[in-house]
């Protein structure tokens, strides 16, 4: 029997046992058995680790909840009303909402309505494509870091993940990644805006990279933090009306702030869909209330273009109280900022959620980061102020 240093020394012993902080067992982790390092940090990805707080009996209060991308607003009051008002109809299923929802995604992209395929959440549309495409082995290719959701479960059903390191300014290695490429490849993926980065890769680059070589492997291009970039890239959409290969996932999640209500979406050629349904039900687990949230939500412009503006105010504002305590930060198309910092990640979590703040820190190729999410403007001065308090 190994005792719990040894297992901390050959990375085996699992995050289930350690009673760690709840957020980092759900969402892109809760397919897979995770591990920790030797420091006891969570082994995120080869050039990647992450820092958790165990729970204790009396976890500290946490007023500014700014660890999970989350969309402060929300949801908007028309996604509100449309649920209550639902709920009355809950006996019954929802196929002809979906189908009306549907439609209005369909016009909104701009593809016909046989290129949509529902999900409760864009996560578990990703997770559905890693077990259909990689049950049989193969490879995936990917940024290192980015979002582990489909890479993970890709994983754990067979696959072998070949990660990229990003360009210097964080931006996706496009050149990098079609080299990696082989015969073994079943999937590129692409998260633009990056998580946990926050940066962005030019959308000119990427329609190139993806209309050649979705000619030869799928391209998936999750654009969950698109609205977020405000304009300064753009969606691969386009390229289904050209029978390219690419598989695009959005959600209500970010911008139209329902990450509890569960609503996403992936856009992709009908031939790759059907491949998916053979083994599930797209849209099967999306509660009635949930559609006709979404449903309003997604006609809600006021709302959004609210969540875009306050987002960039609340994150101009805290780009300039890190200059001040002299801290640099990648420029972020997000509701998320990353910055290095100058201090220990795991004693960082504990003095912040001290203060009534819950952040994100992870090791990146030998230096420390904290990851922000952007709140409402007061949560972030709560945040500001808590970490001056520290440098």
């Amino acid at each position: 029997m190994m005792n719990r240093r040894n297992l901390l020394k050959n990375g085996l012993l699992t995050l289930g046992g350690l009673g760690i902080a709840p957020h980092l067992m759900q969402g892109a982790f809760a397919a897979t058995t995770l591990k920790v390092d030797a420091k006891n940090r969570l082994i995120y990805s080869p050039f990647m680790r992450e820092h958790f707080l165990e729970e204790s009996l009396t976890p500290p209060i946490i007023k500014a909840k700014l660890n999970a991308n989350e969309n402060p607003y929300g949801p908007p009051m028309s996604a509100q009303n449309a649920i209550k008002e639902s709920v009355a109809g809950g006996n019954r299923y929802a196929w002809k909402e979906m189908s009306d929802l549907i439609s209005k995604i369909s016009k909104k992209e701009g593809v016909p309505v046989d290129h949509i395929m529902m999900g409760p959440g864009s996560s578990d549309l990703l997770e559905k494509v890693a077990i259909v495409l990689f049950m049989n082995g193969g490879n995936i290719v990917s940024a290192d870091p980015t979002y582990m959701s489909l890479i993970r479960v890709a994983e754990s059903v067979g696959a072998k993940w070949k990660a990229v390191p990003c360009k210097k300014d964080w931006s996706h290695d496009l050149k990098a990644m079609e080299a990696a490429i082989d015969k073994d490849t079943k999937l590129v993926y692409i998260c633009n805006p990056n998580n946990p980065t926050g940066s962005l890769t030019s959308g000119k680059e990427l329609i190139d990279f993806c209309s050649r070589v979705s000619e030869k492997v799928p391209i998936f291009i999750d654009e969950a933090y698109l609205e977020l970039a405000a304009g300064q890239t753009e969606s691969m959409v386009s390229l289904l009306s050209q029978k390219k290969n690419v598989i695009i996932a959005r959600t209500f999640s970010k911008v139209m702030g329902m990450a509890g209500i569960r609503v996403g979406y992936i856009a992709a050629l009908p031939s790759f869909l059907d491949s998916i349904n053979k083994i599930t039900r797209g849209g099967m687990g999306i509660s009635l209330t949930s559609i006709l949230g979404a449903t309003a939500a997604i006609d809600d412009k006021e709302f959004q273009d609210m969540s875009i503006k306050l987002n960039a105010e609340a994150k101009e504002y805290v780009y300039g109280e890190l200059t001040k305590m002299g801290y640099t930060y990648i420029p972020s198309y997000t509701n998320f900022i990353l910055f290095p910092i100058k201090m220990n990640g795991k004693e960082m979590l504990k003095k912040m959620a001290d203060k009534g703040v819950g952040v994100r820190s992870f090791d990146i190729q030998n230096q420390t980061y904290c990851r922000v999410s952007i709140g409402t403007m007061d949560e972030m001065k709560m945040f500001t102020k808590g970490f001056a308090e520290l440098s």
